[in-house]
Order: C-alpha cells, then structure tokens, then sequence
C-alpha cells in the first residue's frame, strides 16, 4: 500500500486536535520517500470521493464519525482498507457505557457506574465525593469532570447532557456516565495489531488527568512503568480487553491502579492521537522505532470489514 489518504478534521469537539495528528501522521509517512501521501480534511460527516489510485486510508479522525464507526461503515462499503479497528469496535469503544457493560459481562474490573438522564431535580449522587461524571460519546476528556461536591455534580451532569445530545450514535436521550472515583495511579497501554506496547504511566497533579493535562500542560510526566510484574499485568489485561471488545488494528488502553495494586479498566480509544504530548508514538518509539515507523506498522494492518 503505497498510495495513502489521511484523514483529519471532521466535526467533533476534537477537530483540532485531529488535524494536529493527521498532519504528523502524514508528514512523517510522505518524508520516508516510500509514499504517495494526500492530506484530506473532512468538515462534514461523509467522505468525499477518494483519488482512483488510494489503496488505504490512515484514520487520524478523533471523536464523532470518525471514531464512532460511522467513517469505518462508509469505507468499508467501499471496500478500502483503513487502519484501527472495525466499525462494530469502534461503534462500541466509542461508547463507554456500551464498552462498560461490556467489560463488566467479561469479567473485566472497572470502577462502579450508573447513568443519569436528564431531569428537573437532579438526585444525590450514590456514590461518597469525589466522583467521576463523563459525557459517555465524546473523548479527549471534552465534559469529563472530577466532582468533589453536589454542586459541581449538578453541573458537571448538565455539562454532560448538552455534550451527549449531539453525539453521532443515534441514541435519543442523552446520558451522564457516573463511576466512583478511583485514587491511586493511571496508565495507559497502546496496542498495534494486537501486541501491547511499553506501559506508560499518567503522572499529573492531584491525581487528575483532564483536557489541559492532556494537551497543553508541560508539567504532566509520562515516565514508562518500571514495575515489571504490574507491567505485564497491564498489557494481558489490554490485549483481553482489545479482543473483547472485537478491536484490530490500533488501540490504546487506559488503567487506574489503587495503592493495593488493584487494577481498573477506564475505557478504549480505537484512534489515539498522535500530536506531541501523544502516548501511543511515545510507546512505540520506546521498542526502537522512529515516528514515522509507528505510523507504518500501523498502517500495515489496515483492513475492512469483510
């Protein structure tokens, strides 16, 4: 596969930091010299004509149709190979209530949660401060809040109504995802075709890791996980939950872990970024790879829906 298109952009709340990914991705496979490289922006949720000669698309879309099956769907209608996983996987990851459900049928831990809908008087929550609430069909941590009292629950819950009611899954009252905060340490564990990489742990102040910590903060650390024996723990756990969920392709994985070792599961993301404070090119770099040698064993197992 020598002739590639990369799409970016769409029109989810992670539009940006889409076209810094797809940007990277592109300009790292068309400087190897061993491809033909088009950058397409998409600022609709469909997928123009594709050149005759493109033999792949690299998905560098986050959030929305472009993560939530519905770009998948189209190209494999179309019977062209794209990287990350299907569209039935991507549908479900996209999902972190459907994706909860789940990993708790399989057997997998993951912190206590319930949903909420939208109401007048909205009920104290079950579960002892701080908690967690999260619009369930977005990512990148867009109205994910960390609540430590009723009023910030109140609103982070309004927060996360008004994010669902435009998610692209076609679900028709919107939700807030509710689950018992978990104190202790985070990491995360990318896979490319089903192998898991280096784990990489998630060190931020206050034990929190939202938006800014994300992508603008230069005092978040992402060191790699020494502890070997937790390590391996970690990337069986991911490799189980990437094959439960029916991944391919790339995936990344993300963990608490309690003092006691106690490991949760958070969620899956079917297209992780690769902007410069991303952690699956970190990943993979640290088995030896370059940038640009990530992005092509990534690309090497794009494949559709057959």
């Amino acid at each position: 596969m020598k002739n590639i298109v990369v799409i970016m952009g769409g029109t989810s709340n992670e539009r940006e930091v889409s076209i810094q990914s797809g940007s990277n991705i592109a300009k790292a496979l068309q400087e190897t010299g061993r491809y033909h490289v088009e950058a397409m922006r998409l600022d609709t949720n469909s997928l123009p004509p594709l050149p005759p000669n493109c033999e792949a698309v690299y998905i560098a879309l986050h959030g929305g149709w472009g993560e939530n099956g519905g770009v998948q769907k189209e190209l494999n209608a179309r019977k062209m190979p794209y990287t990350g996983p299907g569209a039935e996987a991507s549908k479900l990851a996209m999902d972190k209530i459907a994706t909860k459900r789940i990993l708790d049928q399989a057997g997998f831990p993951t912190a206590p949660w319930y949903t909420l809908t939208p109401c007048d008087v909205i009920p104290p929550c079950r579960f002892e401060f701080p908690v967690v609430v999260k619009a369930p069909r977005d990512g990148s941590s867009f109205s994910v809040a960390k609540c430590a009292n009723a009023a910030e629950f109140e609103a982070a819950c309004r927060d996360a109504w008004k994010t669902d009611e435009k998610n692209d899954l076609g679900t028709q009252v919107p939700e807030a995802l509710i689950e018992a905060y978990i104190p202790g340490r985070e990491a995360t564990v990318g896979l490319i075709d089903g192998e898991p990489l280096p784990v990489i742990e998630i060190v931020t102040p206050n034990e929190w890791y939202g938006f800014a910590d994300k992508y603008t903060s230069d005092v978040t650390r992402y060191p790699f996980l020494e502890e070997q024996p937790l390590a391996k723990k970690l990337q069986e756990i991911a490799q189980a939950a990437y094959q439960a969920i029916g991944c391919r392709g790339v995936t990344r994985v993300d963990f608490r872990i309690r003092a006691d070792g106690s490991i949760y599961v958070l969620e899956l993301n079917t297209s992780p970024g690769f902007t410069s404070h991303s952690l699956v090119p970190k990943a993979g770099m640290k088995t030896g790879l370059t940038f640009a040698e990530v992005c092509e064993k990534i690309l090497a197992s794009a494949d559709y829906d057959r």
